[in-house]
């Protein structure tokens, strides 16, 4: 039990970086993070040490998080048209981004776009770059993770590239006005 407590202090702060980078929601990514630690120890028995623990938890996060977007996906399509009849408008649900007309782009505040243009991508363009850009997968290990073709993931990793730049660009033009 030791042992465990000391991998999820070394690994915490990576795991729900992981799944607040795919979730785009604090209170998720909690949730998420909590539940992987759970499976994680459930299945511990399971882990053959061919990756790091840290790889390891991180497959498990990553898991979770594709089945929750793919229900997210499922409720999202059943509800838009509730939630625009409710609400006013689907664009009210988009969160309002503040910008500092004076402050130039440091790190912090090209991170905040970065997280916000990703926030505005459908999941699968988003979880394909998350998953190639930051965790570094090959086209072969993102496509068994979210069951689809190489191809697929090519094509999805091209738009979202295209999609994050595009976004990038739109909150850079939006500064200077």
């Amino acid at each position: 039990m030791a042992a465990f407590e000391e991998l999820v202090a070394r690994h915490r702060d990576r795991i729900y970086g992981r799944a607040y980078s795919m979730m785009r929601n604090e209170e998720e990514a909690v949730d998420l993070s909590q539940e992987a630690w759970v499976k994680g120890w459930q299945r511990l028995a399971q882990f053959q040490g061919d990756s790091s623990f840290g790889t390891w938890m991180t497959r498990i996060v990553i898991n979770l998080c594709l089945d929750q977007l793919r229900k997210h996906k499922r409720q999202r399509a059943e509800s838009i048209e509730a939630m625009d009849e409710e609400s006013g408008g689907v664009e009210r649900q988009m969160p309002v981004v503040t910008v500092n007309p004076t402050a130039g782009l440091e790190q912090g505040e090209l991170r905040q776009r970065i997280d916000h243009a990703l926030g505005q991508m459908s999941y699968e363009h988003r979880t394909v770059l998350v998953l190639h850009e930051f965790e570094e997968m090959e086209y072969k290990e993102i496509a068994r993770t979210m069951d689809c073709s190489i191809g697929t993931v090519m094509s999805r990793l091209f738009y979202a590239r295209r999609k994050l730049a595009a976004l990038l660009v739109d909150l850079k033009n939006r500064d200077t006005v």
